[in-house]
């Protein structure tokens, strides 16, 4: 979406044999003839010998879209299968379907497809063509929009993380050969399931997008060419192709394509004079080519952690809608509905440079019309509705009632174990070793966090710890083997890109070394502007009083994330074995070392199964699992938000387990609570901090 606001011998193997695949690859021209939009008037009938003839067809001609020959006012919204549970699609849909929308728009991550090289996964959540195949059934058309960068305030704009292990460095968003040929890779597969789902083809794909805001970000036509190519490979002559760009002259003049064979689509802030805008979009389509279409229509705005709560106007949202819809203007709102960043898909921005770093919140709620638990009855579901109502073909269904919530109440956890002591279970063939830190994505772990230890002889004045480059956020722990606590890890401080200070390491009597211990947490990578190239962990040397400290290992945590179970589990561990047992002592209960808590709360009747949320406040931060599902990270002390939602789905009747990882300082009692409302009000924890605050 449009701003304008501000060890390697692991993965050798696998590059070595990438690139030899690289050298076979022969590539298309990079400016080869492109198919034009179809030309002939809606109501000429012929065709050339090349083009399939079907009952239905969507176009494109004298400014407007026209379906199966008659004229279609484009009225949609996003709304991301991959952020809201298979089992409640339809129930969302349903309520767009209410709101009046008559298209959905959805991204495709990548990274959720593809998170290890050559792993495919297109179940459950990741089920793109059921979730096409549902929104054809409902009667919605469907505008794709297949990336490979999607933005969209997901991980790394949709891009696998383990591109960028790959050495030499491929060059994202561009016309670097290595990274075209892995597109086409991603592509062949997906755009295979997609075809038959075109309209055309009976389906409900009308439209699909070349990259996405290219122009806010690159100028290499190369690059567009390369991917128009490739779609129509796949796709055929007759699908609509386009791309989306902010609606100024100089992102138009990067992000488009000349000619008529790719439309060019156009957003703006809500509020904006439309009708300008609009007619600066007619200067980059062909003649008749142009249709008015806001392809992001903003209801609302995102939330970074430490900001207050993004809200708009309902009214205000509303009556900017309307000025597009009166003319018979294209709108698609985005988002219709935004769901939830479930497990360590959230992304991040960046202000005027790298360290400037600001992820997102768990919560996509995006205040859009359909809230974040499905909830429509507010007052900018009710005012879009109402100007939707105006210039809808068809009367709007009736609108469903909110779903039911419940509070199960308080949730008492007991510490299973120290997270450091899950050291002694990890198979040593796991560990990476290194005479300096590489980064997560080079050790072959993508998400969560990582162990980064070495260790240095002691001083009698302590030490100055500086790690210059640290993605991106690092806690920082001592210890001595020699020592009373058996050589328990004593925490020191931590380190934030954002901050990115210097640590005092206090004097410790010790006869061998000091363990020097630096748990890094990756917290989303960027998604958009131009340090999206975002590796995570360590990503420079480590200086110790001025010197370069060398020796690394580096010891991966598995933790479950959306669409993965890793084999060597905890979160299942802790899941199988919640029988309450003797509290552990209390000077354990409150150490700053991070521990596994777990606890449970039980639903009698399958009926009582609700959506709930779990509150985290008096907590520190860290990442909560519910019947083994990653709900999320929860930072109450950074705030606003400070529960998790946990939509039915997740839950069963019985017994229902909550492992919780906290990463800093838990509650003193212990305890979390199920409740039946969303919470944002939790404070920041200084107003003095140094990360931006809106």
């Amino acid at each position: 979406m449009a701003r304008n606001r501000s060890s390697r011998n692991r993965t050798t193997f696998f590059f070595c044999t990438f690139f030899a695949i690289i050298a076979l690859f022969a590539f298309v021209p990079v400016f080869a003839p492109l198919p034009s939009l179809s030309s002939h008037s809606p109501h000429d009938h012929s065709h050339s010998r090349h083009k399939k003839v079907t009952a239905q067809k969507f176009e494109i001609a004298n400014d407007m879209f026209w379906k199966d020959g008659q004229p279609f006012q484009i009225i949609g919204g996003d709304l991301h299968y991959f952020r809201v549970l298979p089992e409640y699609w339809e129930d969302r849909l349903l309520r767009a379907k209410a709101l009046g929308l008559n298209t959905i728009q959805t991204y495709v991550p990548w990274n959720l497809h593809e998170p290890k090289p050559g792993k495919l996964v297109f179940e459950g959540i990741a089920d793109i063509v059921s979730f096409l195949k549902l929104c054809h059934k409902l009667g919605f058309l469907v505008m794709l929009r297949p990336g490979p960068y999607i933005c969209a305030e997901w991980d790394l704009g949709g891009f696998p993380a383990w591109l960028l292990a790959i050495e030499p460095a491929v060059r994202l968003r561009s016309s670097d050969p290595a990274f075209l040929h892995l597109v086409e890779g991603w592509w062949a597969i997906l755009l295979q399931k997609v075809a038959p789902l075109l309209y055309e083809n009976g389906g409900p794909v009308i439209m699909v997008q070349i990259e996405n805001e290219y122009g806010s970000y690159g100028n290499d036509k190369a690059y567009l060419h390369h991917l128009v190519t490739f779609a129509r490979s796949h796709l055929g002559d007759d699908i609509i192709l386009y791309t989306t760009d902010g609606g100024t002259r100089e992102t138009l003049e990067r992000g488009t394509i000349n000619g008529d064979a790719v439309f060019s689509a156009v957003d703006f802030t809500t509020g904006d004079e439309p009708w300008p805008i609009f007619q600066l979009q007619k200067k980059f389509n062909a003649p008749g080519k142009s249709p008015p279409l806001s392809a992001e229509f903003y209801t609302g705005w995102l939330t970074h952690w430490g900001e207050k709560l993004a809200k708009t106007d309902a009214d205000f949202t509303a009556a900017a809608l309307e000025k597009i819809l009166a003319r018979n203007g294209s709108a698609v709102l985005y988002m219709a509905h935004g769901g939830t960043n479930f497990g360590f898909y959230n992304g991040a921005n960046t202000g005027g440079n790298e360290s400037d770093y600001k992820p997102d919140l768990t919560s996509y709620d995006y205040d859009a019309p359909i809230r974040e638990t499905g909830d429509v009855n507010n007052a900018k579901f009710k005012a879009i509705r109402s100007v939707i109502k105006k210039y809808s073909a068809k009367s709007l269904p009736s609108v469903p009632p909110n779903n039911e919530k419940a509070g199960y109440g308080p949730i008492d956890l007991e510490k299973k174990e120290f997270l450091f002591d899950i050291l002694n279970r990890i198979n040593s063939i796991g560990i990476v070793k290194s005479e300096i830190p590489i980064s997560m994505e080079s050790v072959g772990q993508m998400f969560g966090i990582l162990l980064y230890v070495s260790e240095y002889a002691a001083k009698a004045d302590g030490s100055v710890l500086s790690i210059p480059k640290v993605h991106d956020r690092a806690q920082v722990f001592i210890s001595c083997s020699s020592e009373d606590n058996g050589g328990r890890p004593i925490f020191v401080g931590t380190m934030e890109r954002w901050s990115n200070q210097t640590l005092g390491l206090p004097k410790i009597k010790c006869v061998s070394n000091i363990s020097l211990y630096v748990l890094v947490e990756n917290m989303g990578r960027v998604n958009y502007g131009s340090y999206i190239f975002d590796r995570k962990g360590i990503l420079s040397s480590v200086y110790l009083d001025g010197r370069t400290l060398q020796g690394w290992k580096m010891l991966s945590f598995p933790l479950n994330n959306l669409n993965e179970v890793p084999k060597t589990n905890p979160v299942i561990a802790y899941s199988e074995s919640i029988e309450k047992s003797a509290r552990r002592k209390a000077k354990e209960n409150f150490s700053k070392e991070p521990s596994f808590y777990a606890g449970h709360f039980s639903i009698d009747k399958e009926n009582d199964i609700k959506d709930t949320f779990i509150s985290f406040n008096g907590w520190g931060k860290g990442i909560a699992f519910v019947n083994e599902f990653n709900i999320g990270r929860y930072w109450p002390m950074r705030g606003p938000q400070c529960s998790l939602y946990v939509p039915a789905p997740v839950l069963k009747q019985g017994e229902n387990v909550v492992v919780v990882l906290e990463l800093e300082s838990p509650s003193p009692s212990l305890v979390i609570h199920s409740i039946d409302q969303p919470d944002f009000t939790c404070q920041l924890i200084s107003q003095t901090s140094n990360m931006k605050i809106k």
